[in-house]
């Protein structure tokens, strides 16, 4: 069985406050392979960019991770010295951030952050390093590489800024780039060649993507498998041409039934009733049980563990053998 470049196994990350412990992300559990790239959707709150955020090790306190391994080709990182971390954070595992202004000093030309990345993670010299800058302006669609690398953030519109925080990201080569919500303030012609980027840069360099979205439609078009969250956890993950035709889950399925159609079917979309609950609110059982359109007795008690389902793995009671009467379905 080939080692997938990521595996993450019973990641629990907790907050600590003043009115209890509040568990952010609670007990997830998926791989990703060389060259996949892994979709995890789901509404605000439900635990995407703290995953992404504990897999790159930029939990800040009171946060913490308080379970589970995460481990990169094999090697567990979760529990690496800040020193050494810092040595796999930029190298190993690259970051491609909302909003491409944040990622950016505005104070210091293009060239200067690209090289100094560089040169951190490198033995290159400066003139080694420049050239090796402008050689990721180019692989990732910036016209006349060699000009612009010495402008500054505020003279790039905001796709070629994004092109810039991406080519920061493969500065060190890394073996997984966590991309988080990289299309989303990006206009809809621009986000289809930031996706096209990112599929073509996962299949030449073989780097596994985390790609972190609340868009069905990116992740339809760039991911090979998709993960849905849920108050940090995970109701379902498979391949995404399955979840996205054929979700298992009733969050999964709230979810596919609320895009609109292109066939010029008239019908009322999905609406799932409710919002995400707090933190400090989660319900016994499922966490969804309160907005299912399925639930009964078992939902409310019980948290449903994952299952093995065709090729989905989905955290529903509904698939369940061992629960009774009409209201598992094989």
């Amino acid at each position: 069985m080939v080692q997938p470049i990521l595996s993450v196994r019973d990641l629990r990350v907790e907050f600590v406050t003043r009115r209890g412990i509040l568990k952010a992300i609670d007990g997830i559990s998926f791989d990703i392979g060389k060259g996949e790239v892994l979709g995890v959707v789901g509404e605000s709150g439900a635990g995407k960019s703290v995953t992404g955020s504990a897999v790159i090790g930029l939990i800040d306190p009171p946060g913490r991770i308080a379970g589970g391994e995460i481990l990169l080709s094999g090697m567990r990182i979760d529990n690496l010295p800040p020193d050494e971390m810092r040595k796999v954070r930029g190298k190993r595992i690259g970051m491609i951030f909302q909003d491409p202004l944040t990622s950016l000093n505005p104070l210091y030309r293009v060239s200067e952050q690209l090289i100094e990345t560089i040169r951190t993670h490198t033995n290159m010299s400066a003139s080694a390093a420049r050239r090796r800058a402008i050689d990721l302006l180019a692989e990732v669609g910036i016209p006349a590489p060699d000009k612009r690398i010495d402008s500054y953030p505020h003279e790039f519109s905001g796709g070629m800024r994004q092109r810039v925080v991406i080519a920061l990201a493969l500065c060190g080569e890394p073996e997984l780039i966590i991309a988080d919500e990289p299309t989303t303030a990006l206009d809809v012609s621009v986000q289809a060649q930031i996706i096209a980027l990112l599929k073509r840069l996962g299949r030449e360099h073989g780097t596994a993507i985390m790609l972190v979205t609340h868009d069905m439609g990116v992740i339809a078009e760039t991911a090979d498998r998709v993960a849905v969250m849920y108050a940090g956890r995970i109701a379902e993950i498979g391949p995404v041409r399955d979840v996205v035709q054929n979700p298992l889950h009733p969050y999964a399925k709230g979810l596919m039934g609320a895009i609109p159609s292109l066939e010029g079917d008239s019908e009322r979309l999905v609406q799932i009733p409710g919002s995400m609950p707090r933190l400090s609110a989660i319900p016994p059982g499922c966490p969804f049980n309160p907005r299912c359109p399925y639930v009964f007795d078992r939902c409310r008690v019980d948290r449903p563990e994952p299952i093995q389902h065709s090729e989905h793995r989905v955290a529903c009671h509904l698939y369940d053998q061992s629960s009774v009467g009409s209201e598992a379905v094989a």
